[in-house]
């Protein structure tokens, strides 16, 4: 579970980066899952988009993702959404306490 502190931080550092999962008309799927556990190993931050024609709520879209992969959701707003996952041996980013 994050803190307000943590979640503030990863807001910022999510800032500047673009989205790399996109959902459209086909919702969610198995290869978004493993596009997004593949990521979250490797960046450990990920931002998503719901496109308009998406049949999914952006919210349930970024929690159902979450609740697959094990990550936590950092921020949905409008379209756009962050998770979060700490890499269980190379931790890259830093969180406050």
């Amino acid at each position: 579970m994050l803190s307000s502190k943590q979640r503030a931080c990863l807001r910022s550092l999510a800032n500047s980066e673009p989205p790399i999962l996109h959902a459209g008309k086909n919702g969610l799927s198995d290869a978004m899952i493993k596009q997004a556990d593949d990521a979250l190993t490797a960046r450990e931050l990920i931002k998503g988009r719901v496109l308009e024609a998406s049949p999914t709520a952006p919210r349930e879209l970024a929690e159902s993702i979450a609740a697959a992969v094990g990550a936590e959701v950092v921020q949905v707003i409008g379209r756009n959404f962050v998770l979060y996952r700490r890499h269980p041996k190379e931790p890259k980013i830093q969180l406050p306490r």
